[in-house]
């Protein structure tokens, strides 16, 4: 029976708060630009908790991002030409898919140990 693994809400509001804040401060730069560094910290959130049994709070995560950045983006003008459809092809484009990387326990110890125990 595998447990269910949950990131510790705490932590992941203080950090959409500080992603929320830094695209407020970068929405006036280009797409382009935004999405290489809202990837570098989505792809960064996933390598340390996507873990087998937390994907639903990484898709959270990434979800959560997806919403302040296209906030941040509708700000830029007032008449912001930015709908769901234009953003979710940009947030495809740049940031990645929320999926495992890491396998559970059990198959990474059975890989290393081959049936036998690591002491022999």
């Amino acid at each position: 029976m595998h447990c269910v693994r949950k990131t510790i809400s705490r932590r992941m509001r203080t950090k959409l708060r500080e992603v929320k804040a830094e695209l407020m401060r970068r929405r006036h730069r280009s797409i382009p630009e935004q999405g290489r560094w809202l990837g570098s910290v989505v792809r960064g959130h996933l390598a340390y908790y996507a873990v087998p049994g937390n994907i639903y709070a990484v898709g959270a995560f990434r979800t959560q991002a997806t919403r302040h950045w296209y906030r941040a983006l509708r700000r830029r003008s007032q008449r912001s030409r930015l709908n769901w459809a234009r953003m979710n092809r940009i947030a495809k484009r740049w940031l990645p898919p929320a999926r495992n990387k890491h396998p559970w326990p059990d198959n990474r110890f059975d890989d290393r140990t081959r049936g036998r125990s690591p002491v022999r």
